[in-house]
């Protein structure tokens, strides 16, 4: 199949960002493929002019075999998008599996096979640094040293160490904050929590908290695929300011119309062992738990603040969606869902 428009191909497009991937891409004028597994919800992905791309990562010679059965040109697509990615698992060896050796996998085929795209995009993640400063909250920077101490965050460095050995494979990464809006489930468990006017956080230290709207999120990443200057770069993408706990609350109780929410804020060492049980009895049924010891880590870290100075000068990006918009765009969201679901 030939095209003259640019092509974009956006693995693992089921998820909640990727959806607004495939989406923007369209609207955008590429001829859009959209790799999912054959298990994969196609919730979001509606449209009649994506081209899907069913592929079995834990497979790779069928995964090549589909891969080569669909390619737009001889040399593959212009574009690709990584957004696969597993944040959440019952134990670190899948998360190995879904972070690093489903895209060195992937990758090394598209080197072996000549099918390097102009730019890869790798969505990494804010984690992957590790804690930032949390005595002076310098804010985090694309020069950070990565120092992760989550099993999700050592995972997604090691992807991001195995590109940078690539001189000839054109990566950009992407390590976002935070991700929120519509079809969201983290921050849709805490507008849910807030809207039966409870707020539970942890730790009494002060904490600085990031975000990125998905919608921003996704502008990002097409205009660093977009700009000439982006190969090689690592780029932290988020709005440009920190909030507090507080600061979430008020917003999110303001788009619900509530005028009262209780602050609870648990010690620290509750939470943990919380997260220990829920982890264990996880593992006991072979799922991961939302509240586990690498999510007990992720709230505890203090200063999520972040410079995103690399990217506006590189390609632009500035957020149009402050905390306050974003917020009542997914309660807007969350007030359909509910009707639907009422209607069923």
């Amino acid at each position: 199949m030939t095209s003259e428009k640019k092509t974009i191909l956006v693995v693992g497009a089921g998820g909640f960002i990727g959806g607004f991937i495939a989406a923007e891409g369209l609207r955008r004028g590429y001829d859009t493929w959209v790799a999912v597994r054959a298990s994969t919800s196609r919730r979001y992905l509606t449209d009649s002019r994506l081209h899907f791309l069913e592929l079995d990562y834990d497979d790779p010679e069928a995964m090549e075999k589909a891969v080569e059965e669909a390619l737009p040109a001889p040399t593959g697509w212009d574009f690709i998008i990584w957004n696969l990615g597993a944040t959440k698992a019952a134990n670190f060896l899948m998360f190995n599996q879904v972070n690093f050796n489903y895209p060195r996998t992937f990758v090394e085929m598209l080197r072996r096979r000549g099918w390097v795209p102009q730019k890869f995009l790798y969505m990494s993640s804010l984690s992957a640094v590790g804690p930032g400063d949390e005595v002076n909250y310098t804010p985090i920077t694309s020069s950070t040293r990565p120092n992760p101490n989550t099993r999700y965050g050592l995972s997604k460095i090691k992807t991001e160490t195995f590109l940078e050995t690539l001189p000839d494979f054109p990566w950009v990464i992407f390590r976002p904050t935070g991700v929120y809006g519509p079809h969201e489930k983290d921050y849709l468990m805490m507008i849910k929590t807030i809207d039966s006017h409870w707020d539970v956080s942890m730790g009494f230290r002060r904490q600085l908290i990031t975000f990125i709207y998905v919608d921003d999120l996704v502008e990002a990443m097409y205009k660093a695929i977009e700009a000439p200057n982006t190969v090689h770069r690592k780029y932290i993408i988020s709005e440009d300011r920190a909030y507090t706990q507080k600061d979430f609350r008020q917003l999110v109780a303001k788009a619900l119309g509530h005028k009262v929410v209780i602050p609870l804020k648990l010690p620290m060492w509750v939470v943990y062992i919380a997260s220990v049980l829920c982890e264990k009895w996880a593992a006991v049924g072979g799922k991961p738990s939302t509240l586990n010891r690498d999510k007990f880590k992720i709230m505890r870290q203090r200063n999520w603040s972040c410079d995103i100075s690399d990217a506006q000068r590189d390609f632009g990006f500035q957020p149009k969606f402050s905390l306050e918009r974003g917020v009542q765009a997914t309660v807007e969201a969350y007030f359909r869902d509910k009707k639907a679901d009422k209607k069923k």
